[in-house]
């Protein structure tokens, strides 16, 4: 069909960001095939199938992130494959993410990539591997000057990591690092998106990890967000077309920072509690002796995208939340 652009994967479908790449291909005239652990799970799978093209266009399979040559039929004969990947479901589409502990994490988040890009070095059609790795991956080093913004050429360091034991950005850089390794072995055409905390509505009606943080911060809960001290924050829409334009320009290459702003946990606290003054917010948050950074997200923006703003994607997450009942109503 004429209005039909191509045929792409997308790893772990019905996942918080998954879903919202798959809605936005749809829109785009995509065909798409998902790739989920049980596809005869309704109830897990029922948002997929409400959002507009998907009766028509999409197509859910199933595949193991951990079994080799899984993805081998789900990729065959796309375009493009989206890689994405955490713990519990260890998933891949155009995006990595992981969540848990050493030893649970990090043979994951490395085995797991590896064996998704053999089967795109296996398939004859495919035009582009877009993988979702994170922010992360290039802050969390303590020899950059604060007062130059990082940008896509710092990477995390891997002896800080370590020091510190913190495995989920410790398993984001080994595994990007893995991914870049085999494509340039291997000649595949890679390009990574680094997003930073993404925040807005969730399709799936069970809320991810990273939902449940911003919903525990809005009823008055503390404790991850302290941990998360200065963090850049993105709209998960910007997230998902941000990995579609990267796909469709031949002259994207390379890392792309995906964040609309970084912010003090402080700052970010003061501006939803003037703007929803009815959420019972933490008003402050203990100091934590982490470095200050800003990103330089130019290589992206240069491309023409826009991000929206952090206002947008707190009131469209809220939103989210006040529909699906996780919040009562909240007056702006």
């Amino acid at each position: 069909m004429d209005d039909i652009k191509g045929k792409v994967c997308v790893t772990g479908a019905s996942g918080f960001l998954a879903s919202w790449l798959v809605k936005r291909l749809l829109l785009a005239g995509y065909r798409v095939t998902g790739t989920v652990r049980d596809p005869g799970d309704d109830k897990k799978l029922a948002h997929l199938w409400k959002l507009e093209g998907a009766k028509e266009r999409l197509k859910l399979v199933r595949a193991d992130l951990m079994e080799e040559g899984s993805f081998d039929e789900a990729i065959k004969g796309c375009q493009a494959s989206k890689a994405y990947h955490s713990y519990w479901d260890i998933r891949l589409y155009l995006f990595l993410i992981c969540y848990s502990q050493q030893a649970e994490i990090l043979e994951p988040a490395v085995k797991g990539t590896l064996n998704v890009l053999h089967s795109c070095k296996r398939s004859r059609t495919l035009r582009r591997v877009v993988l979702t790795s994170s922010s992360s991956t290039v802050r969390a080093r303590d020899d950059f000057d604060p007062t130059v913004p990082l940008d896509e050429s710092s990477w995390t360091s891997v002896e800080l990591c370590e020091k510190l034991q913190i495995w989920y950005v410790l398993s984001k850089t080994l595994a990007e690092k893995a991914a870049w390794e085999f494509c340039d072995e291997y000649g595949i055409d890679l390009v990574t998106v680094l997003p930073s905390f993404v925040v807005g509505p969730s399709l799936p009606p069970e809320l991810c990890s990273t939902a449940s943080d911003v919903l525990g911060l809005l009823k008055g809960e503390t404790e991850k967000f302290q941990w998360h001290g200065r963090m850049g924050y993105v709209h998960i829409d910007d997230v998902a077309l941000c990995h579609i334009l990267v796909y469709e320009r031949k002259d994207c290459h390379g890392r792309y920072i995906c964040s609309s702003r970084v912010m003090d946990n402080d700052e970010l606290a003061s501006l939803l509690s003037s703007r929803y003054p009815l959420l019972p917010l933490p008003q402050r948050f203990e100091r934590l002796n982490r470095p200050y950074y800003e990103f330089n997200t130019s290589k992206l923006t240069s491309l023409g995208f826009k991000f929206k703003s952090i206002q947008e994607m707190f009131d469209d997450c809220i939103a989210s939340f006040v529909k699906q009942g996780y919040l009562s109503f909240v007056q702006q």
